[in-house]
């Protein structure tokens, strides 16, 4: 079983940055991948971005250059920096580990205003 808890969304304006955060309840040293994905209104959940145990990185086109996704195996935690934010960006986010199964965090609301 594996608990994650994210932090760090708010309101902000265009152009501005946000950092996400996501401590998880276990070790996430062998934990395949940790990722991050968001879900707008209306819309299905999309993958933002995901690093796996070895440290490669993957991203949507939408925030390539803009998003950068880290872990903190010592800490179990996972982060989102986030740069350059658009309205399009807004979205509950959520954290993710794949271990067996995908384990979900409750999410966090980012809004970017214009």
């Amino acid at each position: 079983q594996v608990q994650l808890v994210e932090s760090g969304g708010g309101l902000v304006q265009a152009g501005g940055s946000l950092r996400l955060s996501c401590a998880a309840s276990v070790s996430i040293f062998s934990i395949a991948a940790m990722g991050w994905y968001r879900q707008a209104p209306g819309k299905q959940r999309e993958l933002v971005a995901i690093i796996s145990s070895a440290g490669t990185e993957n991203y949507a086109d939408s925030v390539k250059g803009r998003f950068t996704i880290s872990r903190d195996n010592a800490k179990n935690m996972v982060y989102l920096q986030m740069n350059s934010l658009k309205p399009e960006d807004t979205a509950v986010y959520y954290c993710s580990a794949a271990r067996g199964r995908n384990y979900w965090g409750q999410g966090t609301q980012v809004t970017v205003s214009s």
